[in-house]
């Protein structure tokens, strides 16, 4: 047997599963009204997934959208019948998108579709990818800025990230924000004729100015590194010296302090580990999705431990 749930409510609260979302036809002689809609319910048998119930009056064609909790006689049975029913949203205050590419699994992919489609309502049910439905009540995804350097294009880091984001589950909304440098930037810091840049492979180049790059082991010439301590590690054992040096540690420019906003960075002095401070999580230069992943959760478990899908 079941009891009475608590209404859900926001910010960010996204059902943990979309099969416990069911997409009701309601008659066109029952208003989209709390009251109405419970009459319309109660007692019909429903199955033991189902948690919420979106109301519409053709699945098939846009039109007013009211969003429901249901609970049923019992969680055990394949169908019971609805003891309760407890409005969520009218519909002067829920939207319904249909967005085909969008897998409504995922929290920060519900965020972003809300925000995009329906920007300032309350509570938006989307229909994605496989026509899955799912919803997300008052968005407001965490940001997270990515600090990283460019080239190479895209930053990727920041393209790392995104994608572990589109794919997880159990992460609450989140908003990816790059915040690049670019080599062309750095160099104007200080001018010189010739620039070192740790690799060819990031196809790094300053305009008006000659590139060499260190995994090269160029001759030594009168140049300027544009790199960080691994690179003037290599300098030094290359060439017995270190160039004048425009540092460009995505890591550093974190500072010694928290961060306004939660950050993720990362650092060549990191080989195989994910580092963590106040407000920010870095990751090795050369990080892994599993690197990524890792980071993820540390920056949310700092900034939003208390997110959790419902």
């Amino acid at each position: 047997m079941t009891t009475s749930a608590r209404v859900i409510s926001g910010p960010n609260f996204v059902p943990l599963r979309y099969r416990g979302v069911a997409v009701a036809t309601v008659p066109p002689d029952v208003p989209l009204e709390e009251d109405s809609l419970r009459d319309h319910l109660l007692g019909r048998d429903s199955y033991r997934r189902t948690r919420f119930v979106v109301a519409r009056r053709d699945p098939y064609a846009p039109g007013p959208t009211a969003l429901l909790q249901v609970t049923r006689e019992s969680d055990t049975a394949l169908l019971s019948p609805v003891t309760d029913v407890k409005l969520i949203a009218a519909p002067d205050e829920c939207a319904y998108v249909v967005e085909p590419d969008a897998d409504t699994g995922i929290p920060s992919t519900l965020a972003a579709v809300a925000r995009t489609r329906a920007p300032g309502v309350r509570a938006v049910v989307v229909e994605g990818r496989y026509a899955h439905v799912n919803f997300i009540i008052e968005p407001r995804p965490m940001r997270v800025i990515v600090q990283e350097v460019v080239p190479p294009h895209p930053a990727k880091l920041a393209d790392q990230v995104r994608r572990m984001v589109d794919v997880i589950e159990d992460l609450p909304p989140l908003e990816i924000v790059e915040n690049v440098v670019r080599l062309d930037e750095l160099a104007a810091r200080r001018e010189a004729a010739h620039y070192l840049l740790p690799c060819r492979g990031s196809g790094g180049e300053v305009p008006g100015a000659q590139v060499s790059y260190l995994d090269e082991h160029p001759e030594r010439s009168d140049w300027t590194l544009l790199g960080c301590t691994r690179s003037l590690q290599i300098h030094r054992a290359f060439y017995g010296d270190e160039p004048p040096t425009v540092d460009f540690c995505p890591k550093r420019a974190v500072g010694a302090g928290r961060p306004a906003e939660p950050t993720l960075t990362k650092c060549c002095l990191q080989e195989e580990h994910v580092e963590s401070g106040d407000g920010w999580v870095s990751l090795p230069w050369g990080s892994s999705l599993e690197h990524v992943r890792e980071a993820l959760r540390r920056i949310v478990e700092k900034e939003a431990p208390a997110w959790e899908p419902g």
